[in-house]
């Protein structure tokens, strides 16, 4: 890894370890709860946040439960993960639905939402936390299926009505000059229906590797088509690629080209001093305190490819979580020199995050 990556990794996490959020559990005594039914109530609901995630199996569901399992804190914080379609219905879920605070959406959902003229001032009711990783572009057709291009007038299946490939891949392919006939039905179906040749591809927009596509057996006669990234794309969208890594069954030695559509944790913009905004201030400070803790081995890899800071073009972010990264920002700029004494006394070498991070630990144990 080079050094800029080491030193900007190492900030990352020596700036949440430093965090009071991550510090050692209070042992202050604990209060005895509350005494009546009504009370009880009342607390679990001002704790509890909701966070509308995907399919069961898919990886918006298994974010949202690392979610869960990573920041729930007894009667201080309370995540509560929430089935959904996926990032297109996710978004309206957000909106509209008074029982949804949070929900996992993409870097092209505002677009979206500008298409709908039911909807004013989106940008101002939807915000977001934190850009998170990237969904990729699945396409898997037959083998004479050779590029994106070759279907276009084609039969075309994007997952079920509402979700994020419903939405972001009927974009992707206009930005990639492809029209099709596109049709909307489940995953195991589409498939079964490219078996039996009644369509000529599946379509899915989701973070690789995908369980249903890895399940997939191709035999001889599917594979991934290539979608190769043009110049003229919307910004929302970056080149990416599928590896023999990601899927054994479907990728040979060369990887194929495709695109990429980023995920963003997005979040209803409750009025300052609300209930709602004071638990949501509460989640801020435990996502991003405690986010060391989403990079264990037994939590999605997904999560290390999350750069907390990054911005996104056209989005706002929610003001708790700018306050917070603001607020930071001044002891990342006191650790510094301890970091680039670090990196000074450290023998030219390749390495791990993780490792890095130990080695540092260590290292200040001794100053």
């Amino acid at each position: 890894m080079p050094r800029l990556a080491q030193y900007a990794a190492l900030l990352g996490l020596a700036l949440m370890a430093s965090s009071p959020v991550a510090a050692a559990p209070d042992t202050a005594p604990s209060d005895t709860g509350p005494a009546t039914e009504a009370a009880l109530g009342e607390r679990m609901n001002a704790n509890t946040v909701t966070v509308v995630t995907g399919t069961p199996g898919g990886t918006y569901f298994r974010v949202g439960a690392d979610l869960a399992f990573v920041l729930d804190d007894g009667d201080k914080l309370r995540v509560l993960p929430i089935l959904g379609k996926g990032a297109g219905e996710n978004a309206y879920d957000i909106r509209f639905l008074k029982g949804v605070d949070l929900g996992f959406v993409r870097t092209d959902t505002l677009e979206q939402l500008r298409q709908d003229k039911r909807l004013k001032n989106i940008e101002r009711h939807i915000q977001f936390i934190a850009k998170l990783f990237d969904d990729e572009l699945h396409v898997i057709a037959t083998k004479a299926v050779r590029t994106v291009g070759d279907l276009a007038g084609k039969r075309v299946s994007f997952d079920v009505k509402g979700s994020g490939t419903d939405y972001s891949g009927r974009a992707m392919f206009r930005e990639l000059g492809v029209t099709v006939e596109a049709i909307n039905v489940d995953q195991p179906t589409a498939l079964e229906m490219l078996r039996n040749g009644e369509i000529a591809a599946v379509v899915s927009v989701a973070a690789k590797p995908v369980a249903f596509i890895a399940g997939f057996d191709p035999g001889d006669r599917f594979h991934f088509v290539k979608a190769p990234y043009p110049d003229t794309m919307n910004e929302a969208y970056i080149p990416a690629a599928l590896t023999r890594a990601d899927y054994p069954k479907l990728v040979e030695d060369e990887a194929v080209e495709t695109v990429a559509v980023g995920t963003v944790l997005g979040v209803y913009n409750s009025p300052r001093g609300s209930a709602r905004y004071d638990k949501l201030v509460r989640f801020v400070d435990a996502f991003f305190g405690q986010f060391d803790k989403f990079l264990a081995p037994q939590r999605h890899p997904k999560w290390r490819e999350v750069n907390l800071a990054a911005s996104i073009n056209g989005w706002t972010r929610f003001r708790p979580a700018q306050e917070w990264l603001d607020k930071h920002r001044a002891q990342e700029a006191a650790d510094r020199p301890d970091l680039d004494r670090f990196f000074q006394s450290q023998p030219s070498r390749k390495a791990g995050r993780e490792e890095i991070y130990q080695a540092y630990l260590k290292w200040r144990q001794g100053q």
